[in-house]
């Protein structure tokens, strides 16, 4: 079965730090650009972050630039995404998306995604 594997969400105190990770199962994503979203309560999925294919390039949603940093080991088929200075509002379930297609540019939207992972509770505690 093909799935991208998230883990490392967790409850973190305000100003804390949290790394989340997104494996490859059942096939490689290595040569796919991946994205992380978020999801909040009566809220729409949205893009927290997004990588190239090869790691090159990234995009950030504003109100995570300076804080988070997206990136990729292609030889363990990982995606990573180191949050610091964690905020209340930060509270969310965290998904990883994978393009439709291999040597995709970045992901801005949920519905370039082809694939997505279970999600990741992440909780904030102000």
């Amino acid at each position: 079965q093909v799935q991208l594997v998230e883990s490392g969400g967790g409850l973190v105190q305000a100003g804390g730090s949290l790394r989340l990770s997104c494996a490859a199962s059942g096939r490689t994503f290595s040569l796919y650009a991946k994205g992380w979203f978020r999801q909040a309560p009566g809220k729409e999925r949205e893009l927290v972050a997004g990588i190239d294919w090869s790691g090159g390039i990234t995009t950030y949603a504003d109100s995570v630039k300076g804080r988070f940093t997206i990136s990729r080991d292609n030889a363990k088929d990982t995606v990573y995404l180191q949050m610091n200075s964690l905020k209340a509002e930060d509270t969310a379930v965290y998904y990883c998306g994978a393009s439709r297609s291999t040597y995709g540019g970045l992901i801005h939207d949920p519905r370039e995604v082809g694939y997505w992972g279970q999600g990741t509770q992440v909780t904030v505690s102000s």
